[in-house]
């Protein structure tokens, strides 16, 4: 086994190790999310996190962990007799990304179950977790049926496993702490409610932290070993701490004071339900536990909110997590301090300074307080364009960029056809779940039974094979896998035309309007997005293909319009963007996006020219959309030629609009014969 990298170890972070520390102190603080950019330690702090956590007493031999003071009466491996068990070091289990569902809940024997009758179950992640903690590296890529799963474990404490008449419940409690970069996408709103705190991380941009970072690493990766023996007693020292502060923690007071500041910042935050009051509450009387205090005080408030609140505050996707500091002080403020401590209480401060983790040692760089944070970015002044004659802008008549309009539910558009896609909510696809749509043989390991199909296969043979009894004699030959229907997400490649002939104000303003509200319906969709612009002489891929939707809708904002149309441009560079994309991830069906008026001018023959790429992508069987963006009483109709040249669809921005009168009368057609809501 190798050597853990010391937590001790770690260079600055305080918030991340802070956060850490408290769900070993209280498991009931309810995990950690950690946000940051690559590199920054989250993976190397969380792994080191279980060198520290104290032991746990199981039931021995039991595969899901019961505890042999009050095991689960109804676990899959008991009933288990009450009395003394056997220690083991706490686990954290890593869920990879890529798991299937059987890995993550378990899996049964189908053939035994059916042939014999016998629940012979095999444990998955969420049994190994349970009473430690579940690792899930790059959770916002987690697959969407994985989190359905999490989200219900994480509510229940247990997980069951259905397959065909045949149950397993077992318990599955476990401390949920995940890492993500943000610039991949970011998570479901019910997943992320569920994570207790979060912590933002980033490298620092003070030179004598980064050398302590790569001399560490370095003297590591030569010896783990000796490394590790090095920070030893630093290990020591704060698994002590872990352990005094878990004793301490029942008897912290949390007073009405502390109680009422707790319910004030949530309600000033308007966020959502009481689960961030809750959580809050936790985190505070730990803060005072961690400190060595028996009293809540205002600090620990303080602290609590600016873990527990920064994703709770968001009101859409495209918001930043975050908080206004001047604004909780000033709601701690106006309702009352914490409660004072007692004169025969220890030091406010505590062990390790007011509740921060304790410094790494002598030699680091940390002996003394650095001040690590950075100033943030000032916005880059608006380019001004260049003034000709009577100082109106000469050359491409450049504009600066304006605000996109109040975003809206869109329609829903979509991928014709049957794809085999990542799993997703737009397009019709074969998926691991959803209905059933009829059988083939298992390719590998059986996953999903369809068992009349099995016992139709199984059925002529009975006499052959000797049958005697009542039961079915099933051989591996005659299970039939079921294969469903369900959705995927698409590749939206957004190809935004930012010319002149776009560029009035309010106009651009309406076109910025619809994308984001496109974008939003791509995030709900769980797709990937693209942006490409054109205007003047080119076209530019403002964002690659990314998860990432929020930074999607940050170019888009910044977008600046003006000069000529050169469509042909957009539609080529769409077209070379998809080629790659096909060659990286040929299962992820396109959906492009053109949004513009049709107008197609500069170079020779442009309109001969943007027909022609057009005609490219309609060869290729692109699915497409034309937004129109044309207004006025005098319309060319040009934008749908375009669509009819990309063998596509053209709706107007009106039209786009999922409360239109044309998507009404959708919706009330869909509605009459089959009693039911079509999106």
């Amino acid at each position: 086994m190798s050597t853990p990298y010391p937590f001790t170890a770690v260079v600055g972070q305080d918030d991340l190790r802070l956060a850490l520390l408290l769900n070993a102190v209280s498991p009931a603080v309810g995990g950690v999310l950690v946000r940051g950019e690559k590199g920054t330690a989250k993976s190397t702090a969380v792994r080191a996190l279980s060198a520290l956590l104290p032991e746990v007493d199981v039931v021995l031999g039991c595969r899901f962990s019961c505890a042999p003071g009050a095991p689960d009466p109804v676990c899959p491996d008991g009933p288990h007799e009450t009395g003394p068990g056997s220690s083991r070091p706490a686990r954290v289990v890593e869920l990879p990304v890529g798991a299937s569902e059987d890995r993550l809940v378990g899996a049964l024997d189908i053939e035994r179950a059916l042939a014999e009758g016998v629940k012979a179950f095999e444990p998955g992640l969420l049994a190994d977790a349970n009473r430690g903690v579940l690792y899930v590296d790059e959770v916002n890529l987690l697959h969407d049926h994985l989190v359905d799963l999490l989200l219900d474990a994480a509510a229940m404490g247990s997980s069951y496993v259905e397959r065909e008449g045949v149950s397993v419940r077992h318990a599955a409690r476990f401390l949920l702490v995940g890492t993500m970069n943000p610039e991949e996408g970011e998570l479901r709103p019910q997943l992320l409610d569920r994570f207790g705190l979060t912590v933002e991380v980033a490298a620092s941009r003070e030179p004598d932290l980064r050398v302590e970072v790569v001399r560490r690493r370095l003297a590591y990766d030569d010896d783990p070993a000796a490394f590790a023996a090095r920070w030893a007693d630093e290990e020591n020292t704060l698994r002590a701490r872990i352990v005094a502060a878990r004793a301490l923690l029942p008897e912290v007071r949390l007073g009405d004071a502390a109680l009422r500041q707790i319910a004030a910042t949530c309600a000033a935050f308007e966020v959502d339900g009481m689960r961030a009051d809750i959580v809050m509450a936790r985190t505070a009387t730990t803060l005072a536990a961690w400190a060595g205090r028996t009293v809540v005080l205002a600090e620990d408030v303080r602290q609590a909110a600016l873990l527990a609140l920064p994703h709770r505050r968001r009101r859409n996707p495209f918001d930043a997590p975050g908080l206004d500091e001047e604004k909780l002080d000033d709601t701690l403020e106006e309702f009352g301090g914490g409660d004072d401590a007692p004169e025969d209480d220890p030091d406010p401060d505590g062990p390790g300074g007011g509740g921060q983790p304790p410094q790494d040692g002598p030699e680091g760089p940390e002996d003394g307080p650095v001040d690590t944070a950075e100033a943030p970015a000032q916005p880059e002044e608006p380019a001004q364009p260049e003034e000709g004659q009577g100082g109106r802008p000469a050359g491409t008549g450049e504009q600066s960029a304006v605000r996109a309009a109040e975003p809206f539910r869109t329609k829903m558009l979509s991928v014709p056809g049957l794809g085999e896609g990542a799993a997703g909510r737009r397009s019709r696809a074969r998926t691991d779940h959803g209905r059933t749509t009829g059988s083939r043989r298992p390719r590998g390991a059986l996953t999903k039974l369809h068992l009349a199909a099995t016992v139709q296969a199984a059925a002529p043979h009975q006499r052959a094979r000797g049958r005697s009894g009542r039961g079915l004699v099933v051989r591996r030959d005659d299970l039939r896998q079921a294969t469903r229907e369900g959705r995927e997400g698409n590749l939206v490649l957004f190809v935004v035309d930012a010319s002149g002939s776009m560029a009035a104000r309010r106009r651009m303003s309406a076109v910025k309007g619809a994308v984001l509200s496109l974008l939003l319906d791509a995030y709900q969709r769980r797709d990937k997005v693209g942006l490409i612009t054109f205007r003047g002489k080119d076209a530019t891929v403002a964002l690659p293909p990314t998860s990432s939707v929020d930074a999607a809708a940050v170019r888009l904002e910044s977008l600046p319009t003006g000069g000529r149309t050169p469509l042909s441009a957009g539609l080529l560079k769409a077209h070379d963007v998809l080629r790659v994309e096909r060659m990286r991830d040929p299962a992820r069906r396109p959906l492009l996006v053109v949004v513009t008026d049709g107008r197609a001018t500069g170079g020779p023959d442009p309109v001969a020219l943007g027909t022609r790429a057009a005609r490219l992508h309609a060869a290729e069987g692109t699915a497409s959309v034309v937004v129109d963006c044309e207004s006025g009483p005098v319309r060319l109709g040009l934008a749908g030629a375009l669509a009819g040249e990309l063998g596509g669809t053209a709706v107007t921005l009106d039209e786009l609009r999922a409360d239109s009168i044309a998507g009404l009368v959708r919706d009330v057609q869909g509605a009459s014969g089959a009693h039911r809501r079509v999106a």
